[in-house]
């Protein structure tokens, strides 16, 4: 608690500037940034923050970040700095006594002044609500429209998860796998697995591993066949639960949050002009995002495909907004490594940080890229932070590789077990060209199935074309304007998109080209930048046809689970 000048006169310390007692402290007395005397009472008390607002205070003393207004502590005091940047910090840390009468201290308990209560002389007032409630008045008034998302897209999303939310999907990979580790095992134990689908069997043959063929047998070793990071999220869940835990309520709420980080996001970029969108439709983007893409009916099924889909949209955009002109290459580099340990295909959107690190400025390209040669030290600093952040998790995942399967780079798909895709990755292997004309068709041909005898309308559980599911791709070809993070956003799609056109699976069973939604957040970026109102009467038609579609997925899909239940 910081100490403050009192004003009260003392029998003992008649003399001006003599220190309040550890654990109280009077009403401090001074000037504010424009020069007029501070408030007499706790009531009338403010913070002079930036724009004419008040700004959040908290009990420690410390500056509110963001510039966003937010409620102040009534238990002390503040004097409010200026600048760009600054906020609130207190004076006063403990609770302060109201400034007593200018002829004498009343002792009659209550303020001349307001005819409030006043403790007796000598004793510490209780704090309003304390540290804790302050802290998180300031937090919700800074984020309050990330909240309302969440909880919007919560109650959505559940709603359509129905009667699955209640229950664990019939591919909860990740959940095993976690307890597996809490059990002190690095593979999952033969006795328990819920099924045979999508799993890695590894057998020793010759002090080789590998894959298991025809009945399995008692030395035979089984783990998740993709990227384990969801499991490390859900190990303190699984701690708890077992493996009874709820992937798929789990990853209605990890969705929710999605949609939350994503609406940040794209304030981010507002704030720091990279963006000309304002609150109003950064919030219909990151509903867009919610239920106008292939993320509808990802987020409400659980199982362990889609659960590392929706996660992979969560960090990738704590990813972009920490590397957004390398800003936080440390951050950036570990939320990169997350998600590229979450779905494999974001390894290729480093290329996005490497653009940020070497044309962060609003110069052209061109020119920042040949300054490179005088002065490259900056840049390299900056990926080797990156590289720096991300090494932590890229290590030991590496390491757990080598362990389970012999190499680093190698997460499980060469081991999987009596699935229909082995004999193409026998063959060519994972990525191969010849895969591309069945992914593209995937992705931008396959149409709904209609019937008229008897009506009915189905999608192809192969793919579903982009136009139909994200309908705002089309602007993108065309957009009104360039800005600086144009071409990064592009080339990160590119750089993603390119190798799951060359890999040996389209995404089956799916409802769209699910596979996209690891760069549906840089194509949404884009459209945010691109310049186009989201009140044109097309674009407001591609909208509503995105939505009509997603919508029409979420109800009509049936999964893995839908088939095992027979639901």
């Amino acid at each position: 608690m910081s100490r403050s000048k009192s004003k009260r006169p003392r029998p003992s310390s008649p003399a001006r500037g003599t220190s309040s007692p550890a654990g109280t402290s009077g009403p401090t007395e001074g000037k504010g940034p424009s020069g007029a005397a501070a408030p007499a009472s706790a009531s009338d008390s403010r913070a002079a923050g930036t724009g004419g607002k008040a700004a959040p205070t908290s009990a420690s003393g410390h500056d509110g970040t963001g510039g966003t207004a937010a409620p102040e502590s009534t238990s002390g005091h503040v004097r409010a700095d200026t600048g760009a940047n600054a906020g609130a910090g207190a004076d006063n840390a403990g609770t302060e006594s109201p400034s007593p009468s200018a002829s004498e201290p009343s002792h009659s308990g209550t303020s001349p002044a307001s005819g409030s209560a006043v403790p007796p002389r000598g004793t510490t007032p209780a704090p309003s609500g304390g540290l804790p409630l302050n802290i998180l008045r300031v937090w919700l008034s800074a984020y309050r429209v990330e909240v309302v998302l969440f909880l919007v897209s919560f109650v959505v999303l559940a709603s359509f998860s129905s009667q699955r939310f209640l229950r664990q999907s019939a591919a909860p990979h990740f959940v095993y796998q976690a307890q597996s580790w809490l059990d002190g095992r690095p593979d999952i134990d033969p006795q328990v697995l819920p099924n045979l689908e999508d799993w890695a069997c590894v057998r020793l043959v010759d002090g080789e591993k590998v894959r298991c063929e025809g009945r399995p047998l008692p030395s035979d070793r089984w783990f998740v066949s993709f990227p384990s990071f969801p499991a490390v999220v859900m190990l303190p869940f699984v701690a708890l639960h077992g493996y009874q835990f709820n992937d798929t309520s789990f990853d209605v709420i990890v969705g929710a949050l999605a949609v939350a980080l994503f609406y940040s996001l794209l304030r981010f970029l507002a704030k720091e002009g990279e963006s000309a969108r304002g609150r109003d439709e950064n919030i219909a983007l990151a509903l867009i995002l919610a239920f106008g893409t292939l993320f509808f009916y990802c987020a409400i099924r659980g199982e362990v495909w889609f659960s590392a889909e929706v996660m992979g949209v969560a960090f990738t955009c704590l990813y972009v907004r920490n590397g957004v002109r390398a800003h936080r290459p440390v951050l950036a580099g570990l939320f990169f490594s997350m998600a590229t340990l979450t779905r494999t295909p974001l390894f290729f959107t480093g290329v996005f940080f490497v653009l940020e690190a070497l044309c962060p400025g609003p110069e052209p390209r061109l020119e920042q890229l040949k300054a490179l040669g005088r002065n490259w030290k900056p840049a390299a600093r900056k990926v080797g932070l990156f590289a720096l952040g991300a090494a932590p998790l890229g290590l030991i995942a590496a390491a757990y590789n080598v362990y389970r399967f012999g190499r680093p780079g190698e997460f499980g798909h060469r081991f999987l077990f009596n699935n229909r895709v082995n004999a193409d990755i026998d063959h060519r292997g994972l990525f191969h060209w010849e895969y591309l004309p069945r992914n593209l068709e995937a992705a931008f041909l396959k149409l709904p199935k209609v019937s008229l005898e008897p009506l009915r309308l189905a999608y192809d559980p192969y793919g579903l074309t982009l136009l139909l599911t994200l309908p705002l791709l089309v602007f993108l070809l065309i957009p009104k304007t360039r800005p600086r993070l144009h071409w990064s956003l592009w080339l990160t799609v590119a750089a993603c998109a390119l190798p799951g056109l060359l890999y040996q699976n389209t995404g089956y069973m799916q409802f769209g080209f699910r596979f996209s939604l690891d760069y549906t957040p840089y194509l949404l970026l884009l459209f945010a930048v691109g310049g186009w109102s989201l009140r044109n009467r097309a674009v407001m038609a591609a909208v509503a046809l995105g939505v009509l579609v997603n919508f029409w997925g979420a109800v009509a899909f049936r999964g893995y689970t839908e088939l095992v239940r027979n639901w």
